[in-house]
């Protein structure tokens, strides 16, 4: 009887510590995909007004050489 009573004592502490671990293990995996989440969402075009100040350097640079 008591050999009976730790093994399920055994099992249950095991099955408790399994669903911790799952759980710990979800919740650490949804940070770190919100913590990717804002290095691929914004993919922001070039302002209008940077492009052509890049151009005219570049006009510039050329006439320079």
């Amino acid at each position: 009887m008591d050999t009976f009573l730790e093994f399920a004592i055994l099992v249950m502490a095991t099955i408790v510590a399994l669903f911790s671990a799952l759980a710990l293990q979800a919740i650490l995996l949804r940070g770190v995909f919100s913590l990717m989440a804002p290095a691929t969402a914004s993919r922001r075009n070039v302002p209008p007004s940077m492009e052509r100040g890049t151009q005219l350097v570049a006009r510039a640079f050329a006439k320079a050489r």
